[in-house]
């Protein structure tokens, strides 16, 4: 269905349509309202072949440059690792006033990456939409992806208001609610509802792959649904997440400090039978799960 609306964007160029750039190619198809011209870029020649079969790209190239110079915004939908590679090669052939944005999961080592090739009449504005599953490529995405998820928006000082707003508007469009922070804000805060949880995840799985033969055949046949939540958030991609703990250590360390801490806490309560300590660490839990579905997170 075609909005009535005006699109916000001449062109969109997507780099990287993976979950995320997918879905929001979906998201510009179905709804007409993002870009009157939707751009796929990506170097892989398989994904590129997809995006042209799914049809949810005006045009799909490997040719990032050529992409960037004839769009009004470039999103960058990459590995927070080779942002700034990437940022490298697009940002010199922007129009003057084209807007650059990113969806990278850690912010102040993205803009680290970014800064040295910005140009005064490029405004840059990060985001991070918090939304995604435990797939990836382009048959990943779906156009109600961002449906009342967070898109958190980490603007730089010295940029145009009229860019914010413009990227602010384009995740709305989406279906996503945002919120501005600074990109140190934004770091301790995935490190604690999204980095830790993954990190966990892995651990726990890595634990289970390590237990004897015979034990870890039980795991596997016996499994419960909280192991297998944990196995959900395992399947995630390897690069993206190795990238995502080295990008943003300090944060993750951080909060993994603090939850051993908490960990010990409850070891002791255990040992020691402090059911109070037991209970009252459930009950906390619980209301956090209670608060997640009351603002629709969940």
């Amino acid at each position: 269905m075609t909005s009535a609306a005006a699109p916000l964007f001449e062109t969109l160029t997507v780099v990287g349509p993976g979950l995320i750039g997918a879905s929001v190619l979906h998201r510009g198809r179905r709804d007409g309202t993002l870009a009157k011209k939707l751009i796929a870029v990506d170097i892989n020649p398989t994904f590129r072949e997809r995006v042209r079969q799914l049809g949810i790209a005006d045009e799909v190239t490997d040719d990032l440059a050529g992409a960037a110079a004839q769009s009004d915004c470039v999103m960058l939908c990459v590995p927070v690792g080779a942002m700034g590679e990437v940022a490298a090669t697009a940002i010199p052939a922007m129009k003057p006033g084209a807007i650059l944005t990113d969806t990278g999961s850690t912010k102040v080592s993205v803009i680290d990456a970014i800064r040295p090739s910005l140009r005064p009449d490029v405004p840059y504005v990060p985001a991070h939409p918090m939304a995604g599953t435990e797939y990836s490529g382009p048959d990943a995405g779906f156009a109600t992806l961002f449906d009342n998820r967070w898109c958190l928006l980490t603007p730089l000082d010295g940029m145009p208001d009229t860019a914010t707003t413009a990227i602010t508007t384009l995740w709305e469009l989406c279906g996503a609610r945002t919120r501005t922070m600074t990109p140190e804000h934004h770091d301790r805060v995935c490190a604690i509802v999204s980095h830790l949880p993954h990190l966990l995840a892995f651990t726990i799985c890595g634990t289970a792959d390590d237990l004897a033969d015979e034990t870890r055949s039980e795991v596997l046949e016996f499994a419960a649904s909280g192991f297998r939540d944990f196995t959900r958030i395992a399947s995630s991609d390897p690069i993206m997440w190795r990238d995502i703990f080295l990008s943003n250590r300090e944060a993750v360390l951080e909060m993994l400090s603090r939850f051993l801490e908490d960990a010990q806490a409850m070891a002791r309560a255990i040992r020691w039978g402090d059911s109070d300590y037991i209970v009252d660490r459930i009950e906390r839990g619980r209301a956090i799960r209670r608060s997640l579905l009351e603002n629709r997170q969940a």
